[in-house]
């Protein structure tokens, strides 16, 4: 016991060391991107020294090394759900759901009538429980993931709207009044002027939108799903009390939402490389 507990202290003052000095010049890339990796691996670390150190039972919280084993022993049913929770209902949703949202953003733009109609409907969306809506979805599409896709929709739409929407209306006065001297049509404004200005927005909608639709495609797949699923697997495996495999399909969903969110980001700095918060 007091050899476990030694070393989750002797991990967790080690990481602090080593992240001390790598702060001292955080301008370094290889720096910056070290810092999270060593921090993570002494979480990991402690973890594992409490738990073991604690006999803590497995049931309550299972060492990493057991979720780990867990984790490569079961790469064949992660696998499975990992293709029908992200890739079908997340990934599906949040193409659908965004997409709708940026074409309805630019309708507002273009008639401001429906901006007064629109987005109070959509506040109105926003605000429903989701617990709530995600049965209701279920029976309407399905147990497959059209259900999931669905609930995703809702849950991106309004963020994905209101970002493009503000983002359309960034632009200046005066750069709206230099567009109208060069007798720009509004269909040239808006893709020369108006939706590369919207683009930092636009970009901040779908970075948010990366971690609403893995959150609604899991969640709803605790009101009915076929027998796969990180959601299913998550409720069933806890009837079970294998906690091992539970934290395993959470450890698939962060890696899956943190890819997703690295890759928008990515893009992002590709496309709004001019933009101050891109510079270094």
């Amino acid at each position: 016991m007091i050899g476990w507990i030694g070393f989750a202290i002797l991990a967790w003052f080690a990481g602090m060391l080593v992240n001390s000095w790598l702060a001292r010049d955080p301008g370094v890339q290889w720096r910056r991107l070290a810092a999270p990796i060593v921090f993570g691996a002494t979480m990991i670390a402690a973890w594992e020294g409490i738990v073991r150190g604690f006999d803590i039972s497995e049931v309550l919280l299972p060492a990493p090394s057991v979720i780990a084993a867990t984790f490569a022993a079961s790469l064949d049913i992660l696998w499975v759900d990992f293709v029908q929770t992200v890739i079908k209902g997340a990934l599906s949703g949040y193409l659908i759901g965004c997409g709708a949202a940026f074409l309805i953003a630019v309708a507002i733009d273009r008639y401001p009538f429906l901006q007064r109609g629109l987005l109070p409907v959509g506040n109105f969306v926003a605000a429903l429980p989701i617990i709530g809506m995600a049965p209701i979805l279920v029976m309407w599409f399905g147990f497959d993931w059209q259900s999931k896709a669905a609930v995703v929709v809702v849950m991106v739409f309004f963020p994905m709207l209101v970002n493009t929407v503000q983002g359309l209306q960034d632009t200046g006065a005066m750069q709206r009044d230099l567009m109208r001297t060069y007798a720009a049509s509004y269909w040239q404004t808006l893709f020369k002027l108006r939706l590369p200005a919207a683009m930092p927005f636009i970009f901040n909608g779908l970075k948010i939108g990366t971690t609403l639709a893995l959150i609604g495609a899991i969640v709803a797949e605790f009101f009915g799903s076929p027998v796969k699923g990180m959601g299913f697997r998550i409720s069933t495996s806890v009837g079970q009390l294998a906690l091992d495999l539970v934290w395993a399909e959470i450890v698939v969903a962060a890696i899956a939402g943190s890819t997703f969110y690295g890759v928008m980001a990515l893009i992002e700095k590709s496309v709004t490389f001019w933009h101050p918060s891109q510079r270094t």
